[in-house]
């Protein structure tokens, strides 16, 4: 019988060859929950993105709603294609910083995975419903979904994630019970995380962009309200001319605006390093503030067109109309589920004493996917 293989050093650690003293270094990872040997020449992070990326979970993000329900259009952005692009912003990001990539997509890649069916407007209907139970918030969602619900190890539950990974999804601490040790937070996350979580801003607020000019409840004339828009505009018309197709206009406008925000982000954030110099990424999270940022300028731009977008696309009458129509779905679901546990799989009901009857329900429900929410809301209706 021959030896079991020895772990590839130097092809593990090419890798990281190149990282600044900041960024979080696999060889400097806290562990996770279960010790496992190290692989030969994956990084610790590189197999936190693996396991996220073959999960259920994952795969599941392909039939929730980002902004538009998935009836309405096959080339409107769901939450699965959202992470993808975020990844790569943060791919991006990182590289470009000196900061651990593998880490920062690990992080974007998996941060969705806790969101409901119907966006943002069916995480809401869960936050009130179980209100008395600490509300519901898909960040931390998330983080149970990958320590406690995904089977695939015969010697532990869950993905086993490392302790760096856990730490950037778990965000705003914990309003509930967890079912194993939570990471402790410091006073910043690593800058891994940090870029994870502007890299999944830049991501929706350009494609969302994009796609409320395809769905027509934008237009171009509306957008020149919004100074970052009109100057990426005024930029790929002079590279241009004025005769572009308004589908190739829009496309290259978004380009624009996209590359101008990263570029920001990695320009301020490299002043912000160079004068803060930390030592280590535990340096990093012991400051009271945070290293990844924009410049102040790009700073107010950027949050003038996120309020544009919530104004005029987030809260736009048939993208409310829409979200008003899935939030009774969800809510009829809770409801008669709590009503008649019969009516649930007897791994859900076997819960309640585990989670409680409340917690164990959500949980079933933020898993299901539009289409399954509203088949098993059909079956509801029609007993």
């Amino acid at each position: 019988m021959s030896a079991p293989p020895t772990r590839d050093l130097a092809a593990f650690e090419f890798s990281e060859a190149g990282l600044a003293v900041w960024a979080q270094h696999s060889a400097h990872s806290r562990g996770r929950l279960h010790a496992e040997p190290e692989h030969r020449y994956r990084s610790a992070f590189a197999r936190d993105r693996d396991r996220v990326l073959h999960s259920h979970a994952f795969r599941r993000l392909q039939y929730k709603t980002q902004v538009f329900v998935r009836h309405e259009g096959d080339h409107y952005r769901n939450r699965l294609t959202h992470t993808l692009e975020g990844s790569q912003i943060a791919r991006t990001l990182a590289r470009a910083l000196r900061l651990n990539e593998d880490l920062a997509e690990a992080t974007v890649l998996a941060h969705d995975l806790g969101h409901t069916p119907f966006g943002h407007s069916g995480e809401a209907v869960l936050n009130v419903l179980l209100e008395d139970e600490g509300g519901f918030d898909h960040n931390r969602q998330t983080l149970r979904i990958v320590d406690w619900f995904e089977q695939r190890y015969p010697n532990f539950r869950g993905l086993n994630l490392t302790w760096e990974t856990r730490e950037a999804l778990l965000k705003h601490g914990a309003d509930w019970p967890h079912p194993v040790p939570l990471p402790e937070l410091g006073a910043q996350p690593s800058l891994e995380a940090q870029v994870a979580d502007l890299a999944d801003e830049i991501a929706y607020l350009n494609h969302d962009l994009d796609d409320g000019l395809r769905a027509g409840l934008l237009d171009f004339e509306q957008l020149e309200a919004c100074t970052l828009f009109a100057a990426a505009r005024t930029r790929c018309e002079a590279r241009y001319g004025k005769g572009l197709e308004p589908a190739v206009l829009g496309a290259q406008v978004i380009i624009a605006l996209l590359d101008q925000l990263v570029s920001d982000l990695v320009e301020a954030t490299r002043r912000a390093l160079e004068s803060a110099a930390p030592e280590s990424a535990e340096a990093v999270r012991k400051r009271p503030g945070r290293l990844v940022h924009y410049s102040s300028e790009m700073n107010d731009l950027r949050k003038e067109l996120k309020d544009f977008l919530y104004q005029n696309l987030y809260h736009h009458p048939e993208v409310r109309s829409a979200q008003q129509q899935v939030e009774c779905v969800l809510s009829d679901l809770y409801h008669g589920f709590c009503a008649n546990p019969s009516l649930l799989p007897m791994q859900v009901v076997t819960r309640f004493e585990e989670e409680g009857r409340a917690r164990a329900i959500a949980d079933y429900i933020a898993g299901m996917t539009d289409r399954f929410a509203r088949v098993e809301h059909e079956k509801l209706r029609g007993r």
